[in-house]
């Protein structure tokens, strides 16, 4: 299968700088190809250890890439040269739980106590996917993964707790192992299925109807696959209601340095 998106073979740090110039606004799935893109989840301090505890009770949802200096909009190791507040095209600024709004720039929302949580992305396994023969609707539909609010809980930290959320791929039936197999391979970015097919199991109504990014067509022949997703926090933010928080918008990642190989088992 073939990426066609025109950002496929640019670098991630001049990705990111489109993204800081405001050329760059949508959702990234099919960017920088072989390089991992990112989940953010940015707290005050006071929230920080809570939050670091619940991503090591629930790697496969919240698989940590790096975490940040307090303080400090720049990271450390997984991209260079990047303002955490401007290089992502999409953000969310969440205050008790409540959606404040979406933006482009949260730079004016930046604090001394801010703690930033760079977590794996499934979008990162999908050019895996695609050099296995694997089709990626949303990539060859060109729109965000479909993503949906679940039934399983995560296991508590602290004040954190909630619902988890996924990201549905269509596979077809014969190609299944090999989905598994491929995601397998990177458990920093989610790693295999956490359910296939029968999406009502998992408290999924209509799969037509994401709670966030936009459907898929499931073709006759396919079954629904679903992975652990980095939209997780945010769920578990409007059910945990800390004071103030930074995410990134669903499917406007953080693309990273990290080559997606260094990732592998």
């Amino acid at each position: 299968m073939i990426n066609q998106n025109p950002y496929k073979n640019t670098s991630p740090l001049e990705v990111r700088k489109l993204i800081r110039e405001g050329k760059i606004t949508g959702q990234t799935s099919g960017m920088c190809d072989g390089f991992a893109q990112a989940n953010l989840c940015i707290l005050p301090e006071k929230y920080a250890y809570d939050f670091l505890l619940f991503c090591q009770r629930n790697p496969q949802s919240c698989p940590l890439l790096e975490v940040g200096d307090a303080g400090n909009k720049f990271l450390n190791t997984s991209a260079a040269e990047c303002d955490i507040t401007t290089d992502l095209p999409k953000y969310r600024v969440w205050e008790k739980g409540k959606l404040v709004g979406e933006f482009t720039d949260v730079s004016d929302y930046w604090r001394g106590d801010l703690v930033t949580f760079v977590i794996g992305c499934s979008f990162s396994f999908e050019g895996p996917l695609m050099a296995n023969g694997i089709d990626v609707r949303n990539i060859s539909e060109n729109h965000n993964v479909p993503m949906y609010l679940t039934n399983i809980d995560t296991k508590p930290a602290g004040i954190f707790s909630g619902k988890m959320v996924v990201s549905m791929r269509p596979i077809p039936h014969d190609k299944i192992v090999k989905a598994v197999t491929v995601t397998a391979k990177v458990p920093k970015v989610h790693g295999a299925p956490i359910h296939i097919g029968s999406p009502e199991i998992i408290g999924i109504k209509d799969i037509s109807k994401p709670d966030f990014g936009e459907p898929s067509t499931i073709r006759p022949g396919e079954v629904p696959v679903f992975w652990c997703c980095g939209v997780t926090p945010q769920s578990v933010v409007m059910n945990s209601k800390p004071d103030f928080c930074i995410t990134h918008a669903p499917g406007h990642m953080l693309i990273t340095d990290i080559p997606e190989a260094q990732l592998q088992n």
